[in-house]
Formats: C-alpha cells, sequence, structure tokens
C-alpha cells in the first residue's frame, strides 16, 4: 500500500460532532481534503452553516447536522441521518464541547449534568449509534467493515487543574471508555482511540487562557514548546487515527500538547 493510500479517506464517510468548532472543523477540513464526504454537526444552525458552505467552498461533499448530542434521542437520530445519507459511517469524531470554569465548592448540579451530558453521555451514544451500523454493515456484506472512532479527550485526563474539576471527570471517563469500547469492539474491525488536545488556540481558549496574563504565563512556563497548539495540528494527528495507517493503533490516548503531559524543566 503507497502513503496516499494510507492516509487516503476516498470513499469514505466521516461524521464529526462539534463540527463548527476551531478544533472540528480543522478535522473536517483536513478529511475533505483527504477525499471523506463530511456528516458535519453542530448545535448552531448559523455556524453550522457556515462552516458547511467553507468546506463546500474547498470541494467537499458536506450533510448539515443541527442538534446537540448531549440529548441522546437527537445523538441517535444525527446518527441516523448521517448514515442514510451515503449508506455508511466510516469515521466518528466526537468532539462536540462545552465548559464551565467554576470551583469545585460553586459547582451546581445542572452545571454537572450539562458538561457530563456533552463530553460523556454524548460522545458514549453517539459511538454506540455509530458501532451498530458499522457492525451491522460488516455483517451484511459478509465481513468486516470496521470503521473508527476518535474520542477529543483533554490535557485534564493526566493533569488536575482548578476550576474544571466536572470537565476534567468527564474527559477522564472518555480515556476510560476508549479502552473499553476499543477491546469491545475490535473483533468488528473498529479502531477506538482519544485525542488528549493540550493547550490548544480557539475562540473558546483565546480570552478564558491565553489573554490572561497569570494563565498564559503559566502554560508558556510549562509547555517545553513554549506556545499553544493550533488546531491544524490536532487535524494532522485526527487523519492518521482515521485512516489505514493507523489499523494497528487502538485503546489509545495520544496527547497533542507540545510535551505537557511529558513534564517541564525546573
Amino acid at each position: 500500500m503507497s502513503i496516499q493510500e494510507m492516509f487516503s479517506l476516498a470513499g469514505k464517510v466521516a461524521l464529526v460532532t462539534g463540527g463548527s468548532g476551531d478544533i472540528g472543523m480543522a478535522i473536517a477540513r483536513t478529511y475533505a481534503e483527504a477525499g471523506a464526504a463530511i456528516a458535519l454537526n453542530g448545535r448552531s444552525p448559523a455556524r453550522l452553516h457556515e462552516s458547511a458552505d467553507v468546506l463546500r467552498a474547498a470541494g467537499a461533499e458536506v450533510l448539515e447536522l443541527q442538534g446537540d448530542v448531549a440529548d441522546i434521542v437527537v445523538a441517535r437520530a444525527l446518527v441516523e441521518q448521517a448514515h442514510a445519507w451515503r449508506g455508511r459511517i466510516d469515521v466518528l469524531v466526537n468532539c462536540a464541547g462545552s465548559n464551565r470554569r467554576k470551583a469545585v465548592l460553586d459547582v451546581e448540579p445542572e452545571d454537572f449534568e450539562m458538561i457530563v451530558a456533552v463530553h460523556l453521555r454524548g460522545a458514549y451514544f453517539t459511538s454506540q449509534a455509530v458501532a451498530r451500523h458499522m457492525i451491522a454493515d460488516g455483517a451484511d456484506g459478509g465481513g468486516a467493515v470496521g470503521g473508527k472512532i476518535i474520542h477529543i479527550g483533554s490535557a485534564t485526563i493526566n493533569t488536575g487543574l482548578a476550576d474544571v474539576s466536572v470537565y476534567g471527570a468527564a474527559k477522564s471517563g472518555l480515556a476510560a471508555l476508549t479502552r473499553s469500547m476499543a477491546v469491545e469492539w475490535a473483533e468488528h474491525g473498529i479502531q477506538v482511540n482519544c485525542l488528549a488536545p493540550g493547550f490548544i488556540m480557539t475562540e473558546l481558549t483565546r480570552e478564558g487562557l491565553w489573554a490572561n496574563e497569570r494563565r498564559s504565563r503559566w502554560l508558556h512556563e510549562r509547555i517545553p514548546q513554549r506556545r499553544p497548539g493550533r488546531p491544524d495540528e490536532m487535524a494532522g494527528v485526527a487523519l492518521l487515527l482515521a485512516t489505514s495507517a493507523s489499523s494497528y493503533l487502538t485503546g489509545q490516548v495520544i496527547h497533542v500538547d507540545g510535551g505537557f503531559a511529558a513534564g517541564s524543566k525546573w
């Protein structure tokens, strides 16, 4: 198999939740350039349509799927629409996310429920619905068709940070979920991995982290590469995980963080 074939998504269908966010959009754009048709999900109709138009302008085939995957009924319906569109789903990226920064003592039950619903419950049941199709499609075709499921984790899987306790717990749950799904679905040719971004410069982190002098200084001191990451630097690794180049890679949490999880100098 050539390098081009190993990293190709030609003829594949990729469902990207949270696809109108900075990281989700970067991944969707990269997948489209690799040949995939993109089923793009987002909560905001206006932002979703804008993102889809950007992909279409670059020549991508795009299905817009508006809805909140925190709602199990909605998540399952989105998966059905995506599968009906091309008769298959080859890649799922669980990128939908939201957060409320609060100290542990200030977290309300509704904060907890919202964050866990988006990051953990949404990813769980979206993956379940997609895997059912991947398994059934393989059985109908007389063999394992397989597929790729990629969860978007966080640096908080390994590192405790103040004011994001629920977010960190939900993302840590994704790491455990990655391993369980990888073990259960390996016999069906499905690889499940978790891509854990470090401190990426996005619309959401720009004000809360990088524009905050104290937090920005702390990050620059502790990230060995001494800078924030870019969404496109996530997309390259996400492409690896979506293609046949990673056919023997499953159940792993891969940190794309400029070395943050590795440690820092004294």
